[in-house]
C-alpha cells in the first residue's frame, strides 16, 4: 500500500494456479468475446500471481460498483484469459471502526453487499479476491492521515484470517507501512499473519510489503521466502520513469530496476520478488503524466525477467488497445510465468545493459536501454553461457526469427528494451 498522498480519482493463454499456503508444508478498447474461465488449478504457488489492484488508480475513491466494473472488463478484454486472475481491493475498503465484536466490516455506504457477495461475484466471473490489512493499528491511509480510524490486524490476526476466510477471500496483500520498527518486528508480524492464515484453513495467497512509508526497511536486504508467497523489494512506484531515488519513496521504473540486479538469486516456485504493481495505462496520477509507450513496454518486459508478479494497476474499463494488447502479450507473459521460476541476471552494467534468463525450454535476453538516447547493444552467445551452435531468435515485439551461432544485436530506443527468446 502506497505511502503517497493519496487523490480521491480516479487496466497463446497463461494459466495461473490458485496459490496454497506455501507454510503449511483514453480510446476504450473494442471488448472481446466473452468465454467461460478455464478451471483453477489448486496448489503449489508454482508461478507469480497475476491480476489487478485498485490502488495505482483509484486510490482511496473505491467502490462496489467500480470494483464489479472491473471486474467485468477483466472478463470482456481477455485479461483474465490471458492469467490476470486475482482482483485486488486495496486499503480503504472497510468502516473506520470494527463492529461490536472486534471484527472488520465493509464500508456499508460504499459496499453495501458487503466483501463476501464481492468475493462470491468474482468468483462467479472466474476471478479471484483480494483484499488489503495492515498488522499495525493503522492501515498506510489511516497512518498517512488520508482515512480515519483504527482497524489494523495487530493483535487480531486470527479473527481477521477468520473474516477473510468467511469472505472467500484467496489473496492479502499486507502493508507494514509504519516509519518505526526493526527487521525483527516485521517479521514476527509478517509470521503471525501467515499462521493465522493458516490456522484459518483457507488457501491464501500472501503478499507482504515492509516498505512503505519505511526508510531503511529490509525489504530490499532480506528474503521472506518461508513467510510470504511475495514479498516487495523496493519502496512505492509511481507511473514515471525516473524519480532520482533509491529504495526511497517515490520511485521510477528505472530505479526500481537499478535495485534490482542484485535480487535474482531469491525468487522460485512458492514465493516471489515483488517490484510492485505495474503502470501501464495508468495516467496522470499524483502529478505524473504516465510513462511513455517505450517506457511502458520496458515496464512489463523487465518485470517478466524478473519473474515478478504481474499486478495492473490501470483501469480496464478505459484502457486503450494497445494498452490491453501489451498487458495481455503471449510472449512476454510466457516469460514471467515460465515454470523453471528463474529470475534474470544481469550480464553487463551502465546504460546498455544485458539480461539473462534460463527458461524451462530456451532462454529470455533482455536488451535493455537505460539511456536517454538510442543505441545499438550485442551479446555474443558465449558470455550468455549458451553453447556453440546456431540458435533461433525470436523477437518477441516483432516476431521476427532469425538464426545466429555468434552475437545478437539490436537498435534499442531510448527507455527502451528489446525482449528475445532464443533456442537452439
Amino acid at each position: 500500500m502506497p505511502s503517497r498522498t493519496i487523490l480521491r480519482r480516479a487496466a497463446p493463454r497463461v494459466g495461473i494456479a490458485l496459490l496454497a499456503v506455501l507454510f503449511t508444508t483514453s480510446t476504450a478498447a473494442a471488448p472481446r468475446e466473452t468465454v467461460a474461465a478455464a478451471p483453477l488449478p489448486v496448489p503449489p504457488a508454482a508461478t507469480p500471481p497475476m491480476g489487478w489492484n485498485s490502488w495505482n488508480t483509484f486510490g482511496c475513491d473505491i467502490d462496489e460498483a467500480k470494483i464489479r466494473g472491473v471486474a467485468d472488463a477483466m472478463v470482456s478484454s481477455g485479461m483474465r484469459d490471458a492469467g490476470y486472475r486475482y482482483v485486488v481491493v486495496d486499503d480503504c475498503w472497510y468502516e473506520p471502526e470494527r463492529d461490536a465484536a472486534g471484527n472488520l466490516r465493509a464500508d456499508r455506504a460504499r459496499f453495501p453487499g458487503g466483501m463476501a457477495a464481492l468475493g462470491d461475484y468474482l468468483h462467479s466471473r472466474g476471478l479471484l479476491f483480494g483484499i488489503y490489512m495492515s498488522p499495525n493499528v493503522e492501515t498506510c491511509a489511516q497512518h498517512t492521515g488520508a482515512y480515519p480510524g483504527q482497524t489494523g490486524s495487530g493483535d487480531r490476526e486470527g479473527q481477521d484470517a477468520r473474516t477473510f476466510a468467511s469472505w472467500g477471500v484467496d489473496y492479502l496483500k499486507y502493508d507494514w507501512c509504519r516509519g518505526a520498527g526493526s527487521s525483527h518486528n516485521v517479521r514476527a508480524a509478517f509470521t503471525a499473519m501467515r499462521d493465522a492464515l493458516t490456522a484459518a484453513g483457507r488457501p491464501v495467497v500472501f503478499s507482504v510489503n515492509p516498505n512503505s512509508n519505511f526508510p531503511g526497511a529490509p525489504g530490499e536486504s532480506e528474503s521472506w521466502r518461508g513467510v510470504a508467497h511475495l514479498s516487495r523489494t523496493t519502496e512505492d512506484i509511481q507511473p514515471v520513469w525516473d524519480t532520482g531515488h533509491h529504495n526511497e519513496h517515490p520511485m521510477g521504473v528505472r530505479n526500481i530496476i537499478d535495485i534490482h540486479s542484485g535480487l535474482s538469486d531469491r525468487p522460485e516456485p512458492g514465493h516471489w520478488n515483488d517490484p510492485d504493481m505495474l503502470e501501464v495505462g495508468v495516467h496522470d496520477v499524483n502529478g505524473y503524466a504516465g510513462l511513455t509507450p517505450e517506457e511502458q513496454r520496458t515496464h512489463l518486459n523487465m518485470w517478466a525477467m524478473f519473474a515478478a508478479p504481474l499486478i495492473a494497476g490501470n483501469d480496464p474499463r478505459t484502457m486503450t488497445e494497445p494498452e490491453r494488447d501489451l498487458l495481455t502479450d503471449p510472449g512476454i507473459l510466457a516469460i514471467d510465468q515460465d515454470p523453471l521460476g528463474a529470475a534474470a541476471t544481469q550480464n553487463t552494467g551502465g546504460d546498455h545493459q544485458v539480461w539473462v534468463k534460463p527458461l524451462h525450454e530456451g532462454t529470455a535476453v533482455a536488451l535493455y536501454n537505460r539511456g536517454d538516447a538510442p543505441a545499438r547493444i550485442g551479446t555474443g552467445l558465449a558470455e550468455l553461457g549458451l553453447r556453440a551452435g546456431n540458435h533461433r531468435v525470436h523477437d518477441l515485439r516483432s516476431g521476427r526469427i532469425t538464426e545466429t551461432n555468434d552475437r545478437i544485436t539490436a537498435d534499442v530506443p531510448a527507455h527502451g528494451t528489446a525482449l528475445l527468446r532464443l533456442d537452439q
